[in-house]
């Protein structure tokens, strides 16, 4: 298959189920939309449905459904994207994750701090 010879490198750490959700929706955008950028997006975003980014790698989410209000609001909302991170998860579930990630100053953090803090910790994890 044509997307695991360019999947990202977060999505080859992460379980078979979210590299083959990948996969297969990139294979599938490639032939509605053409190979491209709009591919990629659209095979990220059915992974985020089901998978949230943590560190450098992918985990199931206890929840399918909407990461964050740009993937609720589908294609044409105005809204930011969480870069992976679930941020219609509980603030409980984002401190657990925040503390996986040895995030400092969480338990004073409010919902949308740590959403901003859990993707600053992604990319630097995903980076090295």
């Amino acid at each position: 298959m044509p997307a695991r010879d360019d999947m990202p490198a977060t999505l080859k750490r992460s379980p078979k189920k979210a590299q083959d959700t990948y996969a297969e929706t990139h294979d599938s955008a490639v032939e509605q939309y053409g190979e491209g950028e709009r591919a990629h997006r659209t095979a990220f975003s059915a992974v985020k449905h089901s998978f949230e980014k943590v560190g450098d790698h992918w985990e199931p989410k206890s929840k399918k459904g909407p990461s964050d209000s740009k993937a609720a609001g589908g294609r044409g909302t105005k809204a930011k994207t969480a870069g992976g991170v679930d941020a219609n998860a509980s603030k409980e579930h984002l401190l657990d994750v925040a503390k996986r990630l040895d995030v400092t100053g969480r338990s004073r953090m409010t919902k949308a701090e740590l959403v901003e803090a859990i993707q600053k910790a992604n990319k630097r994890a995903s980076r090295k």
